[in-house]
């Protein structure tokens, strides 16, 4: 018999309106395992659609399919990977590392595919987020096998957001042969990038195309703070005299060492340090810059943590633009979901005023075009990239 989901009005309401979560206060009554594939009834008895369960993740149900007759999930699987793999062969990206799935904007729930191709071949990093699609994990790996042929895919659940989920970590090679490391190249620089072990599933892709802008827009002195791998750093320094790249982690500023090496790069001084110390004590010494890229990491994990979050923003950016000269741009971004565009434009607006700086928006980004959002799904829109032009 299959599982059905009872769903409140709200919940209804919720699938209607074409979001694919519904939380465990609104579904009145379910019965069903883990990770099971269950149809979505309204309190009425209406189909609703299906989606896969979780039995302990405030989100109780995500939606796959809004379809009110019987799925052949395999089959629906194979054709939403064919898809999502379909559009980012239109998009032209000049990099040979991309993300290939992107969760719920692919319909593919809870699930994430990047494609890191090297001189030897394309390798799969994936993570499955929830029950549902660990619980399919396997066909997962056979199926994108069938539609992309790596040279191996690499299973990377080790976020902690699986432990929401009451899913064990997992770092694992699932198919074929996957290297420690691979070399791949965005937008004319070379980078290592450890599979294995690194931020998310190696690489930060979501800022691919904000890394281009920011290149665009450097010139003289520029600052990197939160380098990683210097993605912003390496891309900067083609038009900057001179980048100064900070991180908090030796092996992030070995890393961006190492890269710069190999792509000849001798314009940019990388060092370890605290960023909030370094920006304050940059600022007494009377340093200035030209361009400043500040890509933190998530200070709002929750909605708990936003205000702390919004201090942190604030001074950062508020230290920014006293070390930046006139005419210069920050390029100054926010990977917490919980802080959204207006808010922390609203944070910049205030740092500016504290700051006593007159500043221009140039321009609102968000994250690359392969990591698209969902209308009507705010989650979706979880990174902001703001450009702002420091006029006085």
């Amino acid at each position: 018999m299959t599982p059905k989901a009872i769903v409140s009005r709200r919940g209804a309401d919720r699938v209607r309106g074409g979001h694919p979560w519904i939380y465990r206060t609104d579904v009145a009554d379910v019965a069903a395992e883990p990770g099971d594939l269950v149809q979505v009834v309204s309190d009425r008895g209406r189909p609703l659609g299906w989606a896969w369960y979780s039995s302990q993740s405030q989100i109780v149900l995500r939606l796959l399919s809004t379809a009110t007759v019987g799925i052949d999930e395999r089959t629906l699987l194979q054709s939403r990977i064919a898809a999502a793999v379909a559009y980012r062969a239109t998009l032209g990206i000049e990099a040979s590392a991309c993300r290939l799935i992107h969760g719920d904007a692919d319909q593919l729930p809870a699930t994430v595919v990047d494609r890191y191709t090297d001189e030897d071949g394309a390798y799969l990093v994936m993570q499955t987020l929830a029950q549902g699609s660990d619980r399919r994990l396997e066909l997962i790996a056979d199926l994108l096998m069938e539609a992309c042929r790596p040279r191996g895919i690499l299973a990377r659940n080790d976020p902690k957001v699986r432990m929401l989920e009451g899913l064990e970590p997992l770092v694992a090679v699932v198919r074929g042969q996957v290297p420690d490391r691979v070399v791949v190249q965005e937008g004319g620089v070379r980078y290592s990038v450890d599979l294995h072990g690194g931020q998310k599933t190696g690489l930060f892709l979501d800022q691919r195309e904000n890394h281009a802008a920011a290149a665009r827009y450097a010139r003289g002195d520029a600052f990197d703070g939160f380098t990683y791998n210097g993605g912003f750093a390496l891309q900067m320094a083609r038009g900057a005299r001179h980048v100064v790249a900070l991180d908090s982690s030796p092996a992030a500023v070995e890393t961006t060492r190492a890269n710069a090496r190999a792509n000849g790069i001798d314009n940019v001084e990388v060092r370890e340090a605290n960023v909030f110390d370094e920006l304050r004590e940059l600022e007494v010494s009377g340093v200035q810059f030209d361009t400043v890229a500040l890509d933190p990491p998530a200070f709002a994990r929750n909605r708990r943590s936003v205000d702390r979050a919004l201090a942190g923003y604030k001074e950062i950016n508020l230290r920014a633009l006293r070390l930046l000269r006139p005419g210069g741009h920050l390029i100054t971004c926010s990977c917490s979901y919980n802080v959204d565009e207006a808010l922390f434009l609203d944070v910049l607006h205030a740092a500016a005023i504290d700051a006593h700086a007159t500043v221009w928006l140039v321009e609102k980004r968000m994250q690359a075009r392969d990591h698209p959002v969902l209308v009507g799904v705010p989650e979706t829109h979880y990174l902001k990239c703001i450009v702002l032009r420091k006029v006085m």
